[in-house]
């Protein structure tokens, strides 16, 4: 699993005109899942994501997670993050998971992070063509590879 994740103070996903999720302060995850990922990808990355410290303390330095100032949480399946551009100029996506594989294992990404948190997460709507608005805080965005897991 390949996430994006950006330390936003507001994020929306609008799908065909309708808001299919909305989040005040907190984190926009942008997931996205290959054929290779399992269960164990979910919990690592989970853990991480609920635990990064990226939110300001009292002092103002980078010292909570989303849960400590009890921020929000957006998912939004992105099966582009598994781009190859090694071979021409049309990526080739070839390693991002087939829905059959990617929709259980988003789903429960997404029940995974609630369990974390303590909160519901905010959702785009696997497969659909999204807009994704944002003001990224900071900015802070981090990468996060689970086959790396650095």
């Amino acid at each position: 699993m390949r996430s994006v994740i950006q330390r936003v103070s507001r994020a929306k996903v609008t799908i065909e005109g309708s808001v299919s999720g909305r989040i005040g302060m907190g984190l926009l995850i942008l997931l996205g899942i290959e054929e290779s990922d399992n269960e164990d990808d979910i919990e690592w990355l989970a853990g991480k994501i609920a635990r990064l410290r990226v939110f300001p303390d009292e002092n103002g330095v980078m010292n909570q997670s989303v849960t400590e100032v009890n921020g929000d949480v957006l998912i939004v399946s992105q099966f582009t993050l598994h781009a190859s551009t090694r071979k021409g100029n049309r990526p080739s996506y070839i390693r991002a998971a087939r829905p059959e594989t990617a929709i259980p294992l988003y789903k429960k990404f997404i029940e995974k992070m609630r369990t974390e948190t303590g909160k519901l997460p905010q959702t785009g709507e696997f497969g659909a063509m999204m807009d994704v608005e944002l003001i990224n805080w900071g900015p802070v965005t981090i990468i996060i590879d689970t086959k790396e897991r650095e």
